[in-house]
């Protein structure tokens, strides 16, 4: 499986790069997940998400080098003009919701719709209900979101990013499927052409044709 990764980036080989994108309304804690995962840390005075940002973090899965390259927009409307430009060559995405506020699981489907149209149609998909930490005020049931998940074939999971509870998991759920994905792809680059020109993948954008949605044998969900 995957071990730990370094905050910011050591001089090492990198092997592969992901490009992540987190989608999602404004306020569900994009920005705390990204800080979490990144730089391990949460600031309780986050102010909304101008535009775009993007952060990496570099792990190691199975024993290569992968450069994660996580972007985070604003989920207000009018900066709905990056869509596109955001999109190009992501390989991954995490949708989140807030599991205390419905209205931001009930846009779910209309996000979902939008990374369809403007992504590479075998990006890997994870749904993620943060704050589970309020568990007192939640507004979504576990089990709705997953019957969701389970429809739309999306990995799924919980997650505080003020505890960070999950956070990590999440990022190596969707990072160790496209590390898979491509190592099969490589496979069979290799297997078709000789050593072929799997080699000329790494360190690059991987873009990832082969079907990349599903659902872990064994549920994500609330660990």
């Amino acid at each position: 499986m995957a071990s730990g990764g370094s905050y910011g980036d050591a001089n090492q080989k990198v092997d592969y790069v992901f490009k992540v994108v987190l989608i999602g309304d404004s306020a569900v804690g994009k920005s705390q997940i990204l800080a979490r995962f990144a730089r391990n840390e949460f600031s309780l005075d986050s102010k909304a998400t101008i535009g775009v940002e993007f952060q990496t973090r570099t792990l190691v899965i199975q024993h290569k080098s992968v450069k994660a390259q996580i972007w985070d927009t604003a989920g207000q409307e009018r900066y709905r003009a990056v869509t596109s430009a955001y999109y190009r060559g992501a390989v991954g995405a995490m949708l989140v919701y807030d599991i205390t506020k419905r209205q931001s699981f009930d846009h779910i489907p209309r996000w979902l719709e939008e990374l369809r149209n403007h992504a590479d149609k075998n990006i890997v998909i994870i749904l993620i209900g943060n704050k589970s930490d309020l568990e007192n005020q939640r507004q979504v049931p576990t089990e709705d979101a997953k019957e969701f998940a389970e429809k739309e074939g999306l990995f799924f999971l919980e997650t505080s990013a003020l505890e960070a509870t999950n956070v990590e998991t999440a990022f190596m759920t969707v990072l160790t499927e496209i590390f898979n994905i491509v190592n099969k792809k490589n496979l069979a680059a290799g297997d078709n052409q000789g050593n072929g020109n799997a080699a000329s993948l790494s360190g690059k954008q991987i873009i990832v044709p082969g079907t990349a949605q599903e659902i872990p044998k064994r549920s994500m969900c609330c660990q």
